[in-house]
């Protein structure tokens, strides 16, 4: 188990150190590969980047606990994401160029040849505190896999994540983590392959499986009983409010920088059919592993059913495929760790100050300090994954969604609106979630709702009271 598991971390590793081959020692390299990544590494790394820990620990737990129901996750992730990506990975790609932007606040911020500074320095803040946030979970996933298979200590996953991350980071910047991006998306796609299939045969097929599963009072209910308003109209509310969830892509810079690095406008495409097609498979079987764990492990309900997988690889699989699985859950963890890392470490070096950084050196050590402050935060608890994510998701979705929604709509809001439209929905989507409101509906929707209810106040109030 441990060789399997070790030999795949190497490859990774080596794929990594050696994109540091084809580097140009510049920011616009470390940073946006100079706009040349090829539609199918754009596709697969996107995919590896969104699917990350909170898929392989958080959603199996999630569907553990809810069952059927979390097919909603999946439909209103995917096709709101296909959504907004109609509406705006193009304009963001083209504005990426024209301004000659290294990082995804510097784009907002100088969107149409605009210069709002406070807009970006507004944008750096929320980045730096969600990324950072977001990339400890991705670690705490990586530690819990650790735990359940190796008994190691919590902190020891996150460790082994960091010092890797770090390793290839600082050598290859963001082609080393593209290129890694699309050797553990296979990984990742294999390991969840085998764990389904192995856990069906366990059951005596998938007849015997489905029947199972129907003797779970309400396990395969459309959706949840007693965690959505009454109704057809709340079954409504809750599936747009996943829906929503997918739309939040479109402020998640370390996925979208993948969309703005793309060697060319014409290939956005063929980029999607990559991405969209390997999202909709690895998802897919997530939620199938989520609802054979429920068999798999009738208890585990009295334990963190977020260790579900790692603890039915072990029931299940010979040695050398719990490592492969380990590895691939862990391919999962980094593929999104590192890009969170080298998106909050663009941002601190680019948009904090006027100019930004221009030695290399510098943004290089950055990254390393950056990764550092994430594996403190990723040690100091044990968090729930899932709902870390989830914050750190929509919290982003909902400051940049609204912004760029009116963006790409060719309508060019002042600063003042424009950082009220941030504020806006960064405040409504936090204060949603601690009241607890996501259970009836994601935060994510009122966020980008009241964000733009926001800039057509403002939009009337200048029409009617022009200056």
């Amino acid at each position: 188990m441990l060789i399997s598991f070790i030999f795949c971390l190497a490859i990774f590793l080596a794929i990594g150190l050696l994109s540091a081959r084809a580097r140009r020692n510049t920011r616009a390299d470390y940073y946006m590969c100079e706009s040349s990544v090829p539609p199918w590494l754009v596709g697969l790394s996107a995919m590896a980047t969104n699917n990350s820990g909170y898929m392989f620990i958080g959603l199996i737990g999630y569907t553990y606990i809810t069952g059927l129901s979390s097919v909603w996750l999946m439909f209103g992730w995917i096709v709101g994401d296909m959504m907004a990506s109609f509406l705006i990975h193009k304009p963001l790609h083209q504005q990426t160029k024209r301004q000659n932007q290294l990082s995804f606040a510097g784009v907002l911020s100088h969107w149409g040849g605009m210069n709002y500074r406070y807009v970006q320095l507004l944008a750096s803040i929320a980045i730096v505190c969600l990324l950072t946030t977001y990339a400890s979970a991705q670690m705490v996933a990586g530690s819990k896999a650790l735990f359940a298979m190796f008994g190691w200590p919590i902190a020891t996953g996150a460790v082994i994540s960091a010092i890797m991350i770090a390793l290839y980071c600082f050598a290859g910047g963001i082609r080393a983590s593209i290129w890694t991006d699309a050797a553990q998306s296979i990984v990742m796609i294999i390991a969840m392959i085998i764990m389904v299939w192995f856990g069906i045969a366990d059951q005596g097929g998938l007849s015997n499986t489905l029947n199972q599963l129907n003797l779970i009072d309400h396990y395969l209910d459309w959706f949840p009983a007693d965690n959505y308003l009454s109704g057809v109209s709340g079954a409504i509310l809750f599936v747009i409010g996943w829906l929503f969830a997918g739309v939040c892509v479109i402020g998640q810079p370390h996925i979208m920088v993948r969309f703005m690095a793309l060697d060319d406008v014409t290939n956005f495409t063929r980029a999607r059919i990559w991405y969209y097609s390997w999202f909709t498979i690895f998802y897919f079987f997530a939620a199938s592993i989520g609802l054979l764990s429920r068999l798999l492990l009738p208890e585990q309900g009295a334990l963190d059913a977020e260790l579900a997988l790692p603890m039915i690889a072990l029931e299940l699989l010979p040695p050398f495929l719990v490592g492969l699985v380990l590895a691939g859950l862990f391919a999962a963890t980094m593929s999104t760790a590192d890009s969170l890392i080298l998106s909050t470490s663009a941002t601190i070096t680019q948009d904090f100050s006027k100019e930004g950084t221009k030695k290399l050196s510098v943004v290089k050590y950055t990254t390393l300090i950056v990764t550092f402050i994430a594996l403190i935060i990723a040690i100091s608890g044990n968090q729930n994954v899932f709902s870390l994510v989830l914050f750190a998701w929509s919290g982003l979705g909902a400051c940049f969604g609204p912004l760029l929604i009116v963006y790409a709509l060719g309508k060019r809001p002042g600063e003042i609106t424009a950082i009220s439209m941030m504020l806006a929905g960064l405040i409504i989507a936090v204060v949603w979630r601690v009241l607890n409101l996501h259970d009836y509906i994601f935060e994510g929707m009122p966020g980008i709702l009241g964000g733009l209810l926001v800039y057509f106040i403002a939009t009337l109030f200048k029409q009617r009271y022009p200056a």
